[in-house]
This record gives structure tokens, C-alpha cells and sequence, in this order.
């Protein structure tokens, strides 16, 4: 049974105090001398039906915590949750199962299908991992899918190369569609793709979520994109979250300084806010060696001495809008 959030949804995927830090060694004995912290104490949950949007500038954690969530890279600490239960405790048939629930689109349709398979193949692939379908019911799957996303059967006979970038995003949601997922992680779907087909990606990505009922953690650096698709945004920086609220909360009342100049710098024609407070000055901190407290606080133009000393805690701005500063 689906856990519940505040509102009565119900939660099909949780994280909860995820970690993930990658080994630095060095020496003859590859002694480990330090850690990066990739994720550092994440916590999201995303419900059936509805788009949890991450977003940050590169290297903030988005991608790993998407790796976390696909079980191709081990949690350093932390748990995730599926439908209720911890799948630390899974068995082997139980994580067959999650890992057909989960899916992924990733940023480029090329370099994610095999130039040497056909679609058939490619589309058929994620279906016979744990189950034996005949061939028939194979083949009807597979014309499924590809009528989903706006394709032919008869395209299944062919190989990626022959077919438009558009055309190949289209086959690897079809790909994913195929196991009758319940959650479908979009790592930058559209950001590969020329600018006059993105918006029907994202059309037939909307679609499709609204017949199946589909879950979507979407990872893009655009953010009129999260905004157009996300029910839900987390915003992310140096491994950690600094700010989440409802997509059209987020918008209208970004709280945090980091989200204000993430939002000045994409909306400049629509903010108010001190240009010299919201462009963002020096780089991104290493997260070999993150800064004490706040993370943000050597490029924050507001930043007060407790910033430098102490890591600030969620705090409540409005309902269902949460920010991590010591100024609120």
C-alpha cells in the first residue's frame, strides 16, 4: 500500500537522507585520502501521477541521485522507498520487479541506443530480463509503444541511424515505456535536440504521463522546462538541496538567494530583483571540499557570519514551500 503525503497523494518513491561519496586514493597503495560528496543528504519523494523537477548548475548531484534511484550506484548511506517499503530489504524477485517500475530517458537518444540492434531489439530488450513472452506478445508490445510515441510498427524493422534525433528520443521512451513503468527518471530529454522539435517532446512526454499515470523525476538545467513540466521542484546545489516548493510557488516567490539568481539569470526580462544581488559571482564550490555551512556562502552576496559556521535547516516559508538560509 502507497504511503501518503500531508495531502492525502500517494507516494510512490521516497529518499530519504540519501549518500553517495566517492572514494579520491592516492599513493602506490591507492589509500583512500579524501571523499567527494556527490549527494549529501538528500530527501525527496515523488507521487504517483506528478513531476518532481531537480534542478542546479552542473556537478550538483542531480544526475547521481538519478544513478541512485536506477541501483547503478551503491548508496553510500541513506534509503530509498518504493510503494511503502524499503528496498534495501527487497528480494531478488522484488528488485526485478522495482527495476522494470523504474525506468530512464537520458540526454542523448544516440549514444543510448545500439547502433548495431534494431528498434525491435532495442524496444524488446528491457522486457525479456525477468519474463518470457512469446513472440507475439512481443511483437504487439512493441507496436504498442512505438503508436504511443507517435511511430509506425513497421519502424521497428529498422536501425537508429535511420531515423532524426526527435525520432530516436521518441524510440528511447518508447524503450522505457515498454515494462509498463510506474516512474520514468528524464535526464535532460530535450536538451540534445533542436530547438523546433523540443516542445513536441515535451508534449508527447506530458501526454503520455497523463495515459499511463506516469511519475517523472525530470533532471534539466532549463528552467522554463522544469517550470512548463514539474509539479514539484527541488533545487539543488554542491550536493545538497537548498529550496523545494510546488513549481508555480517556486516561480512566483523563489526564496533562496542561489533559486533567485537561478531565476534572474533565466527570466531577466521578468525579474525585479538587484542585478548586482543575483548574478552569480566566483565558481561552483568543490564537493572534495565543500565550504563549511552553507554551501552557497562564498558566492551569496547576503551571506551573514553564521552562514560561514552553521549549516542552515529547512524551514517553512509558505505550505509546501521549503527553503535551507539562515536569512528566512
Amino acid at each position: 500500500m502507497l504511503n501518503k503525503d500531508a495531502t492525502g497523494n500517494s507516494i510512490l518513491l521516497e529518499g530519504k537522507n540519501l549518500k553517495k561519496y566517492f572514494p579520491v586514493r592516492k599513493g602506490v597503495f591507492a589509500k583512500v585520502s579524501a571523499w567527494i560528496k556527490a549527494v549529501d543528504d538528500v530527501n525527496f519523494n515523488i507521487k504517483k501521477g506528478e513531476t518532481l523537477g531537480l534542478v542546479g548548475e552542473s556537478g550538483c548531484g542531480k544526475t547521481t541521485t538519478a544513478k541512485l534511484i536506477l541501483l547503478t550506484e551503491p548508496l553510500t548511506s541513506g534509503s530509498i522507498w518504493f510503494e511503502g517499503k524499503n528496498i534495501a530489504e527487497f528480494t531478488d524477485s522484488q528488485k526485478r520487479h522495482y527495476r522494470e517500475s523504474i525506468q530512464a530517458v537520458l540526454q542523448d537518444p544516440t549514444g543510448s541506443l545500439s547502433p548495431r540492434l534494431r528498434i525491435s531489439s532495442i524496444i524488446s530488450e528491457p522486457m525479456t530480463v525477468r519474463k518470457k513472452p512469446s513472440r507475439a506478445e512481443i511483437n504487439t508490445r512493441i507496436a504498442e509503444v512505438l503508436q504511443s510515441v507517435g511511430m509506425r510498427p513497421e519502424h521497428a524493422r529498422l536501425f537508429p541511424h535511420e531515423f532524426s534525433g526527435g525520432q530516436r528520443q521518441r524510440i528511447a521512451i518508447a524503450r522505457a515505456l515498454s515494462t509498463h513503468p510506474k516512474l520514468i527518471i528524464l535526464d535532460e530529454p530535450i536538451s540534445s535536440l533542436d530547438v523546433s522539435i523540443r516542445a513536441q517532446i515535451m508534449n508527447l512526454l506530458l501526454r503520455i504521463q497523463d495515459e499511463f499515470g506516469l511519475a517523472y523525476m525530470l533532471i534539466a538545467h532549463d528552467l522554463a522546462v522544469i517550470l512548463h513540466m514539474s509539479t514539484s521542484v527541488d533545487v539543488m546545489y554542491v550536493g545538497q538541496q537548498v529550496e523545494r516548493a510546488d513549481s508555480i510557488e517556486l516561480f512566483k516567490h523563489p526564496a533562496h538567494p542561489y533559486t533567485k539568481a537561478l531565476f534572474a539569470a533565466a527570466f531577466q526580462h521578468l525579474t525585479h530583483e538587484d542585478p548586482t544581488k543575483t548574478i552569480l559571482q566566483g565558481e561552483v564550490a568543490s564537493p572534495l571540499n565543500p565550504p563549511p555551512g552553507c554551501r552557497f556562502h562564498p558566492r551569496c552576496p547576503y551571506a551573514l557570519p553564521v552562514c560561514k559556521e552553521v549549516k542552515p535547516e529547512f524551514k517553512e516559508i509558505a505550505s509546501r514551500h521549503q527553503a535551507a538560509c539562515h536569512l528566512l
